[in-house]
């Protein structure tokens, strides 16, 4: 996959076959679109382009800052889609100049001028250009005059529910990490970078890495403990299995949020490492123990939990 940021630098695409879109998650029903993307390609001997944006255009459309929380950024996007084998990937410098485009605008001045596609594939409510007044009946309109195709891909469905990034952000804020990572396709990841707590957790046996979150934009899932997997270069080829809880920490000091990971079989020095958590399952909600005695009897429980949940996972 090649990845191409100039507008002003990209090569002329042969039949490109495109598609646009945040791609938050590159989740299971982005899948189904780059799926057909890259069928049609194969079919016309054409190259398959996906276009996305960056920063993510709610972040620019909304009024609230901070209000989107992500749950992939953008090199995490990039790396998803290499996965992927699409040809091409396109980043646009969503900004407030390109936000104001009218979907005419949008279509032909941006798609058209750049990109000269063979074939547009939306997703079944893609909507587009300023006030989002483009659509697929547009695309079509505008298709016929200027000499590209468009396909429109039906919405993707899970347990009756429509795949979208937003109801895979809703679940892993109600701690329902099995329904979020079903509809992601993998299990749902973040990185962090450890830092020194108090080593609260070390005087009773269980040490904990505690972690910085680098990208403030990055969804980190509801409060809770869960079962996860880490990796990163500091444990070289190994993936470890651990257990991590969010929250406040009321039985120890309840002043602050903290995210902690605590890793099975492993006590090296890691600190000042950045290291990947994939979250799998949600075990229990934070609770207030009576002492440090009712939380190492509840971690041991919660050990053997997170023990059993991951052996389902290869």
């Amino acid at each position: 996959m090649k990845v191409h940021y100039d507008l002003k630098q990209l090569p002329p695409f042969k039949n490109a076959v495109i598609t646009t879109g945040a791609f938050d998650g590159v989740h299971t029903g982005h899948l189904q679109i780059i799926k057909r993307i890259k069928e049609i390609a194969q079919q016309v001997a054409g190259e398959s382009v996906i276009i996305t944006f960056h920063p993510h255009p709610r972040k620019i459309i909304s009024s609230i800052p901070g209000e989107i929380k992500q749950l992939t950024c953008l090199d995490e996007r990039i790396q998803l889609l290499e996965k992927a084998n699409i040809d091409h990937l396109v980043v646009v410098n969503f900004d407030y100049l390109f936000s104001n485009l009218t979907a005419g605008e949008y279509v032909l001045d941006f798609l058209v001028a750049h990109f000269h596609p063979h074939t547009i594939i939306v997703g079944y409510d893609h909507h587009f250009g300023k006030g989002r007044m483009g659509n697929f009946e547009l695309l079509e309109s505008l298709g016929k005059t200027h000499h590209f195709n468009v396909k429109e891909i039906n919405e993707q469905l899970v347990n009756g529910e429509i795949i979208s990034s937003t109801l895979i952000r809703n679940y892993l804020l109600e701690q329902n990490s099995i329904k979020a990572n079903q509809l992601l396709g993998y299990p749902y990841f973040f990185d962090g970078f450890i830092v020194r707590g108090n080593q609260i957790g070390r005087t009773i046996g269980y040490p904990t890495a505690n972690l910085h979150i680098l990208n403030e934009e990055k969804l980190i899932p509801a409060n809770g403990v869960y079962a996860v997997r880490v990796h990163g270069n500091c444990f070289g080829e190994k993936v470890y299995d651990g257990m991590m809880n969010i929250g406040i920490r009321p039985t120890v000091d309840g002043q602050k949020k903290v995210i902690e990971v605590h890793i099975f079989n492993f006590d090296a020095d890691i600190y000042e490492n950045t290291i990947t958590v994939s979250v799998y399952e949600f075990i229990r909600g934070e609770v207030k123990f009576s002492g440090l005695d009712a939380l190492k009897n509840q971690l041991h429980l919660d050990k053997q939990t997170a023990m059993t949940i991951l052996q389902q996972y290869p």
